[in-house]
């Protein structure tokens, strides 16, 4: 990517495409619990993992007011039976309107389901989310795709997606690369590796291959694109100068040559 301008050009490019949801945005129903009673807390290799994560999501899909993105909340998917609940760490719903923010994500009357989930492993739920979660949310949520994620680079690298393609689970080959291509969001996912934070760090981008940038690396290109235009600008401002120098010197040439035709002229 060159510029921030050629990413926004992409961005629009690449966005996927989608019917709006028919139901309504609701931010809470009474009786619906929105929090556990003991949260589960998490590790500083997943709250980089997730922050990050939900952030570049966020901002990639900013651009459309009818995609949400959601981040640890819970998804009821069966109205009136409140046991049929999820909580995954990151998800994305299309057609689903951006705000208002919700307490928990009623699919029955948004009407639609998340179409992209991500789990990211803890010891905790590392099993969970590798076997029954699988089933859960392709066939009973009706997610569309299902990713998990190992991101402690001290443990064994695990990154792997599932999507429901007519009724029937089927896992997601990866590249050469060791990527997954979600084609709900029109976006490949890859590791990378963080040495100073130890995080192996799962990051989207575009099927080009341009990384969905984080906020600190799009102020980065920002300020780089600056300095770049301060340094054309000054460029122009030095030949300009330079022009308008060699013009005034050709002109005290010329005149310094007029000056003397006529002394040999008024000579003769």
């Amino acid at each position: 990517m060159e510029t921030v301008n050629d990413f926004v050009f992409k961005q629009r490019k690449y966005m996927p495409i989608f019917p709006k949801a028919a139901g309504k945005p609701t931010v809470y129903i009474e009786g619906y619990p929105y929090e556990d009673e003991v949260p589960m807390p998490a590790t500083e290799f997943h709250g980089e993992q997730l922050s990050i994560f939900y952030e570049q999501l966020s901002r990639y899909f900013s651009i459309n007011a009818d995609i949400h993105v959601g981040i640890d909340n819970f998804i009821y998917y069966r109205e009136g039976d409140m046991t049929k609940v999820v909580a995954p760490d990151v998800y994305v719903v299309l057609g689903a309107a951006k705000y208002p923010l919700r307490r928990s994500f009623y699919t029955w009357l948004e009407g639609v389901a998340p179409a992209t989930v991500f789990e990211f492993l803890s010891d905790a739920t590392a099993s969970e989310d590798r076997a029954d979660k699988v089933a859960v949310y392709l066939n009973e949520v009706g997610v569309c795709e299902y990713f998990i994620h190992q991101p402690e680079l001290e443990k064994p690298s695990e990154f792997r997606g599932w999507r429901s393609i007519s009724g029937d689970i089927v896992e997601i080959i990866r590249d050469a690369s060791g990527g997954l291509f979600s084609e709900s969001l029109n976006l490949y996912f890859r590791c990378e590796d963080r040495q100073e934070s130890e995080v192996r760090l799962l990051r989207p981008y575009l099927p080009d291959g341009t990384a969905v940038t984080t906020s600190m690396e799009e102020h980065h290109l920002r300020v780089e694109a600056e300095v770049r235009a301060e340094a054309a600008e000054d460029r122009a401002e030095a030949a300009e100068t330079l022009a308008v120098a060699e013009t005034q010197r050709r002109q005290e040439i010329e005149d310094e040559l007029e000056r003397l035709r006529r002394q040999i002229a008024n000579r003769h």
